[in-house]
């Protein structure tokens, strides 16, 4: 009997909601690398440009962490580069599942993770500055087999402070005077275990925006026309 998320999720054409990996830790159990163990999105994105062009990795550059000299040395050549090193590390028996990009100055990044828990599979979602931005509460807080792709978009569309990661962080970008056309690549969702969670919330994101055009037109005419300034 499949599990039913506890949202319902929209349906995107070509894309399967009920796929579901096998297995989140058989990369960590075979001990073979996955760009996801890199804690900064830079560096991961990096060596899997490396890797797929079969270019030798620099030593170091595929540290899950860095230490704090390395780490400062490495956002000292962009500020984009601290993207990520300063998520939490992963714990025993723990892996990302889903990773949140933002093209913010410093690149700030989400992380969702699961662990083996007993017989069960934990989950959590972290950022980089801990409580003090945003809460974040996993629903349902473990599963006894991997999720399906729907679940795992349904966990991550009331996990922040009881709603979505993404939405608060479009709409906030949106007030503060981003266009649309900038905003529609400001966020990028990525996983190695769900190829099609990419291009889902791609296609959410671009259906988002297409309905807050309208507005963001009105909204930047009447400040143009100073109908916007306060009197």
């Amino acid at each position: 009997m499949k599990r039913r998320p506890a949202v319902q999720v929209p349906e995107v054409a070509g894309i399967d909601l009920d796929y579901r990996p096998r297995d989140y830790f058989w990369a960590a159990d075979l001990k073979v690398p996955l760009p996801s163990s890199i804690a900064g999105e830079a560096r991961r994105q990096l060596v899997r440009t490396l890797v797929e062009a079969g270019s030798p990795v620099p030593d170091g550059l595929d540290a899950a962490v860095l230490d704090e000299e390395t780490r400062q040395m490495w956002g000292r050549l962009h500020p984009s580069n601290m993207g990520g090193e300063y998520l939490p590390p992963l714990r025993k028996g723990e892996v990302e599942i889903a990773r949140i990009s933002l093209q913010s100055v410093t690149a700030d990044q989400i992380s969702v993770r699961a662990r083996r828990l007993g017989r069960r599979i934990g989950y959590c979602v972290v950022d980089e500055y801990g409580s003090d931005i945003a809460t974040y509460v996993c629903h349902p807080a473990s599963s006894v087999s991997p999720f399906s792709l729907g679940e795992l978009i349904a966990l991550m569309e009331t996990a922040h402070e009881g709603g979505s990661i993404i939405l608060p962080i479009l709409t906030a970008n949106m007030s503060g005077g981003s266009t649309p056309t900038a905003l529609a690549t400001f966020i990028t969702v990525t996983s190695d275990f769900y190829a099609d969670l990419e291009p889902y919330y791609r296609a959410q994101t671009d259906a988002w925006l297409e309905e807050q055009a309208p507005a963001a037109s009105r909204k930047r005419l009447d400040l143009e026309t100073g109908n916007g300034k306060i009197q």
